[in-house]
């Protein structure tokens, strides 16, 4: 199960951790905005973790005899899901590394510019630029930033995860010999 864990979650995570590279230059020349660059990361994450689907199948087929628990394919997906994640994470640093703190700046530029197209009063303007420099000082911090950073990634898993494991502990769901 080690192996399988390591060898999805490892797949998923140079999916989802890369996607994020390759698209990064894309928020700086501003192609992508912040709203829209969310859809693509969660779609780019649901698109790899959905690994964990076919590595439970794989794992049922080939080593449990056609047979899996909720429980251990649920151990199987949140392995695959740990792993992904600290290559999502790791990534993530990467690109901090390199262009983080205008990415941090863009995004606060954006909400401000929401706020006063919406008829934002600029007291409220204000408080909300004071949370945004705490925000970015705090964001500087590696580790919250690193902590931050999985949760993004974790519950898409631990959902797919979930459903994954649901189906699949039913043998007659998706058979791997025809009966």
């Amino acid at each position: 199960m080690k192996k399988t864990t390591l060898t999805y979650g490892a797949i998923a995570g140079v999916i989802t951790g890369g996607l994020m590279l390759v698209t990064m230059p894309l928020f700086e020349n501003g192609t992508l905005s912040m709203d829209n660059g969310a859809l693509i990361g969660y779609a780019g994450m649901v698109i790899s973790l959905s690994l964990i689907f076919v590595a439970i199948k794989s794992y049922r087929d080939r080593h449990a005899g056609g047979q899996i628990t909720f429980g251990r394919g649920v151990a199987l997906g949140v392995g695959i899901t740990v792993v992904a994640s600290l290559f999502y994470a790791a990534a993530w640093e990467i690109t901090y590394a390199r262009a983080g703190h205008q990415l941090v700046q863009q995004w606060q530029d954006g909400e401000l510019r929401k706020l006063e197209a919406a008829g934002t009063s600029e007291e409220k303007i204000t408080q909300t630029k004071i949370k945004w420099a705490e925000f970015a000082e705090w964001y500087k911090n590696p580790f919250l930033r690193f902590g931050v950073t999985l949760t993004e990634i974790l519950p898409v898993g631990l959902l797919i995860t979930l459903v994954s494991a649901a189906l699949l502990r039913k043998k007659e769901f998706l058979p791997s010999q025809p009966s």
